[in-house]
């Protein structure tokens, strides 16, 4: 869909052919004025995200469209900066190479159905790459500036090639077997059916109910309990808590909870469980809340902490998981640790149940 952060996007591409004629050409000034559009352009980058996130209209033409016009808006003027001998060659081999691998892990993502969104690493290596070329630009007509350009090459270079590896470590399951988590999990199907069926057998021969609060995994722990044939002796309800009112409103969340710690925190975490296990009037519940990515949602938090909780009579715990896979990887691995957790607690409760008959 066309809006006014894709538009952004799109003017950066736009503005490729101006930007490489006015390098080419001759005439008082041109250097400084291209230098100028550049910047004027990069500053388009972070725009466009922040419109998209403000305005909900984060699109997945826009992740990506977004890293394509960014490799293509570096690349094509420091390919004319290697023709006018103002770069070394292999800096843009380097960086070319890199993009090059990326889109094609971008490629096999989007045949699996899986968008990947520029990660904040990537983000970094873009912002010291336009860095760079803004100076390498300037240092014609200002030759004082060659020594500075030389230095913002070097560590343009350094992001680029951290930030590749990066993504393949991030994103290593597309390539390879590499990501034990995908194993247990498949692409398109519940975490762990056997896993689900395991906690239902648990909570029927124990005689408990359960009930889920969750948020960052939208539903994803109820839905693979009722996919389990008779889950609903033991599944009474839950509430998918998104936002900050509703984890107050529907669950009994203290609003300093969120003040204090974040939404995303132990405490709150173990708050929602509780407050499902009150409002759901079950024997056990469990809670989840953590930043799925492919951002932080403007938190300092790291995209993938996982908070996971399970309340019972007794006790309520909690646990911190830091997943490192897609948007897609953390929301099934925590519901997968969110059925293991519930799973544990039922056993332990009707082996309880065993000593004291």
């Amino acid at each position: 869909m066309m809006n006014l952060p894709n538009a952004l996007t799109i003017s950066r591409l736009v503005a490729i052919p101006v930007l490489m004629a006015l390098l080419l050409l001759r005439f008082p000034g041109h250097d400084q004025v291209a230098a100028a559009l550049f910047i004027a352009f990069s500053f388009t980058d972070t725009l466009d995200g922040q419109l998209a996130r403000r305005s909900g209209k984060v699109s997945d033409l826009g992740k990506f469209l977004d890293p394509l016009a960014d490799k293509l808006f570096v690349l094509s003027v420091l390919i004319v900066l290697v023709q006018e001998g103002l770069v070394a060659a292999w800096v843009v081999v380097v960086i070319f190479s890199r993009e090059l691998i990326i889109t094609i892990l971008r490629s096999v993502g989007a045949g699996q159905g899986r968008v990947i969104a520029a990660a904040p690493l990537g983000k970094t290596k873009t912002v010291m790459q336009m860095t760079a070329v803004t100076l390498l630009i300037l240092q014609r007509p200002y030759p004082e500036l060659a020594l500075l350009a030389g230095i913002a090459v070097a560590v343009a270079v350094v992001f680029t090639l951290s930030s590749g590896l990066d993504y393949l470590w991030r994103f290593r399951y597309l390539i390879g077997p590499f990501d034990t988590s995908r194993v247990r999990v498949a692409s398109g199907a519940a975490p762990e059916p056997s896993l689900a069926a395991d906690v239902g057998a648990a909570l029927r021969s124990s005689g408990l109910t359960v009930s889920v609060a969750e948020s960052c995994t939208g539903g994803m722990v109820g839905a693979a309990i009722t996919d389990v044939p008779g889950s609903s002796t033991y599944f009474v309800g839950g509430v998918i808590a998104y936002s900050d009112e509703v984890k107050r409103n529907d669950l009994g969340v203290p609003a300093d909870l969120l003040e204090k710690f974040g939404a995303v925190s132990r405490e709150v975490a173990e708050a929602m469980a509780s407050g499902a296990r009150s409002r759901f009037r079950t024997d056990l519940a469990v809670g989840v809340t953590g930043i799925a990515g492919p951002d932080s949602d403007g938190t300092s938090k790291p995209v993938g902490l996982t908070y996971v909780a399970v309340a019972s009579e007794k006790r309520t715990s909690s646990t911190e998981f830091h997943f490192t896979g897609d948007r897609d990887s953390n929301r099934r691995q925590a519901t997968t640790e969110a059925l293991r957790m519930l799973l544990a607690e039922a056993r332990t409760i009707e082996r309880s149940q065993v000593k004291s008959a």
